[in-house]
């Protein structure tokens, strides 16, 4: 049984910086990718970036591309979402995901339960 926890959401405005965190329980946390999705009011959700279980070769929805950062602490069983040049469209409860391989297999069994993000125009 795997939990996960989001934070740091909050409400900045356009232009603005955020970091999101997703704490995780369990020791196996260092094993699997991970990712981060985002789902906007009335809109399906969407996949945002992910990562696999070394940390190596991130990727990112190219909505997202050079303004957002995936990272994790495998030491800390944390993984991180830094959101750079935000933008109103980037408005969304955001949510983090364990897949179910050590690299991406885009099949993900644990969710957490979300940060909003309200960015401000």
């Amino acid at each position: 049984q795997v939990q996960l926890v989001e934070s740091g959401g909050g409400l900045v405005q356009a232009g603005g910086s955020l970091r999101l965190s997703c704490a995780a329980s369990g020791r196996t946390f260092s094993s699997y990718a991970m990712g981060w999705f985002r789902q906007a009011a009335g809109k399906e959700r969407e996949f945002v970036a992910g990562i696999s279980w070394s940390g190596d070769s991130p990727y990112y929805a190219d909505s997202v591309k050079g303004r957002f950062t995936i990272s994790r602490d495998n030491a800390k069983n944390t993984l991180y979402l830094q959101m750079n040049s935000l933008k109103p469209e980037d408005t969304a409860l955001y949510y983090c995901a364990k897949d179910v391989r050590t690299v991406s297999s885009w099949s993900y069994d644990y969710w957490g339960q979300g940060t909003q993000v309200t960015v401000s125009s």
